[in-house]
């Protein structure tokens, strides 16, 4: 138990402060002392989505709010009903990709990012967050890349954390610290503790435990754990660990930070975390407290994700076949899937039967823009899918094809 608390306690450190995803560069651009807060702008456009709920701009600011108050549901959701307002719009798909990248899943990511190109984004408007989907992959080259691309925009500063982070995740500790001294020459507050993370990602876990403790007396002992064990990890896990508070645990597969305050000061919520026994229960998030709206929140997947009982609803759908014959349409299943196996990776059939006979489709999916992403996908392998949605009186269920 004490173990896990400490690996809690490090990940909360971490994720805190540096300063990371809460703050997602492609979706939510930035927020200084002289803006207006995260939680005011949430509350402000949650009271104009109560009198319109498609209004795409409130839409678009809730999502950039929500995923600076770490509320990562809340923000798929209203991203994914901005989506089906303006299918056509990149900001969506961008503001998906943070939300997936937010979530640790940097493959579920780069299908959004890509879209949001082919819609007409530049490229610098996301890199910052597609940067930290590449060195969640373990793909520091791709992630440093970008991350000087978001060099110039309104996100530099964090993209200059984050490059000093994967330079000291790919052994560079002289090219990590002095990614860091532009922000240190301007007394940025979160430098210290970045650098320490730098020396610890580099091996030198010692140095780093003494600069955690200059900047948070008394915490070194705390923390000591984790980063004598960081250097020890992927590549990929050493990202997850410094930029998500997500840290391989002994007994599962990962160990998710406790959530940070949903104020301001980040950094001030982890000193208060560290210099507590136990860690503090979760601040009320401001959507909680803010007028409700009606969106379904969902998160993001860049393929239809799968359900293990049949819709009641009208879902979107794309069908690949049709016919009466059951064993048929299994059998060109098998068929398109073994052309293409890693498109139809995970992917499962379902047959609809109504009025007019059975059809073979895939879905459901959460909106036009996920169908049309995965129809172009089949359309390179010759396949031209329909869309098509079910009524309440269609009959679906999965179709066994092993």
């Amino acid at each position: 138990m004490r173990g896990s608390l400490q690996i809690r306690l490090a990940g909360a450190l971490v994720a805190c402060a540096c300063g990371l995803v809460a703050a997602p560069a492609a979706a939510q651009g930035s927020y200084s002392p002289y803006d207006e807060s995260p939680a005011a702008a949430l509350a402000r456009y949650v009271r104009n989505l109560a009198s319109d709920p498609k209004d795409f701009d409130s839409l678009i600011g809730a999502g950039k709010a929500a995923l600076a108050l770490d509320d990562t549901q809340a923000a798929a959701g209203f991203f994914a009903r901005a989506d089906e307002v303006h299918p056509r719009s990149p900001l969506p798909q961008a503001g998906m990709g943070a939300v997936a990248v937010a979530n640790g899943e940097p493959l579920a990511a780069l299908p959004y990012f890509k879209r949001a190109q082919q819609l007409g984004l530049p490229v610098a408007s996301f890199a910052c967050d597609r940067g930290l989907a590449y060195d969640l992959m373990g793909q520091q080259p791709q992630a440093q890349a970008d991350y000087r691309l978001a060099l110039g925009g309104r996100d530099a500063d964090e993209a200059r954390r984050r490059l000093a982070l994967s330079l000291a995740i790919s052994g560079d500790r002289n090219g990590a610290l002095q990614a860091l001294a532009p922000l240190s020459a301007k007394g940025d507050g979160g430098v210290a503790r970045v650098r320490a993370f730098v020396l610890a990602l580099t091996g030198d876990s010692n140095a780093a435990m003494r600069a955690i403790d200059a900047a948070m007396p008394g915490s070194w002992a705390k923390v000591s754990p984790f980063l004598q064990r960081l250097p020890g990890l992927t590549a990929g896990q050493k990202a997850a660990a410094v930029h998500l508070g997500i840290f391989p645990d002994a007994g599962t597969a990962y160990a998710y930070a406790t959530p940070a305050s949903s104020g301001g000061d980040r950094l001030a919520g982890i000193d208060a975390l560290l210099s507590s026994a136990a860690p503090p229960p979760p601040a009320p998030r401001a959507a909680q407290t803010a007028p409700t709206v009606q969106v379904a929140y969902a998160r993001p997947a860049p393929r239809p994700v799968q359900r293990a009982a049949p819709p009641v609803q009208p879902k979107l759908w794309l069908e690949l076949a049709s016919g009466s014959d059951v064993d048929a349409l299994a059998s060109r299943f098998r068929r398109l899937k073994a052309k293409a196996p890693d498109l139809f990776e995970d992917i499962k059939p379902y047959v609809a039967r109504s009025s007019d006979g059975a059809r073979l489709v895939v879905g459901p999916f959460r909106g036009p823009s996920d169908a049309e992403i995965f129809a172009e996908d089949l359309e390179t392998i010759g396949v031209s899918p329909m869309k098509w949605t079910n009524s309440q009186a269609d009959r679906i269920a999965p179709l066994a094809v092993e």
